[in-house]
Order: C-alpha cells, then sequence, then structure tokens
C-alpha cells in the first residue's frame, strides 16, 4: 500500500461524517473531535477504537473533513494509512466500520483484524 502525500491518513463516508457530528452535538462537555486508535483486542489481535477528543495530544496527526475534526493516534498511523470510516445501521447494530487495505484478514464476528507483516 503506498500513501499519497496530501491525502489524509482516514476519510470520512458522509454517513460516519454525520454521525460524528450527531454524536458531538449530543456530547455532555466540550468536544474537539473524534479520536482514533488501534489497541491489541480480538481473536484477530486488533480492534478500532474511537473515543471522544477532549485536547489535542503530543504527535497526533489531525484531519479535518466534512465538518469533522478526527485525531488519529500516532501508533495508529501505519495501521489506518488509507482507510474510510463509515458508519453502518443494521437491525442488530449500529457501529463505526473501516474499509481498510492494510487489513490481511478480519475475524468471523468482524470485531478485530490483522495487517500484512511489513517486513
Amino acid at each position: 500500500m503506498m500513501f499519497e502525500p496530501g491525502k489524509p491518513i482516514v476519510t470520512l463516508t458522509d454517513a460516519a461524517a454525520a454521525q460524528v457530528r450527531s454524536l458531538m452535538a449530543a456530547a455532555d462537555s466540550e468536544i474537539l473531535g473524534l479520536r482514533i486508535g488501534i489497541k491489541t483486542a480480538g481473536c484477530s489481535g486488533l480492534q478500532y477504537d474511537v473515543q471522544y477528543a477532549t485536547e489535542t495530544k503530543p504527535f497526533e496527526d489531525r484531519v479535518e473533513e466534512k465538518g469533522v475534526t478526527l485525531f488519529i493516534d500516532p501508533t495508529a498511523v501505519m495501521f489506518l494509512i488509507g482507510s474510510e470510516m463509515d458508519w453502518e445501521e443494521t437491525k442488530f447494530a449500529s457501529r463505526f466500520v473501516f474499509n481498510n487495505p492494510n487489513e490481511a484478514a478480519r475475524c468471523g464476528c468482524g470485531e478485530s483484524f490483522t495487517v500484512a507483516s511489513q517486513g
């Protein structure tokens, strides 16, 4: 996967941007945007971690698109480059999903993923 200079690390669909705006409007405190990271969890090893961002942290990348701001945890950048964040609503769940070209495999329930080794 080649990263294109000038292109955001993560892009948002219209549905994801609308959901982020809705979450920010409903928040109890001052929210700057959402923070996206990666945590070790699940049967495939990694999970996306989306949280409210109330402050800017050192070395974070900032993506501003479609009226929302995303803060990308510096340890997650290499896993997220080229990803698209979407909002999915089904009969059973509503959640952010990521269309990530770096994924090598995803677990059967879709909650965790692995990436191809960089070596």
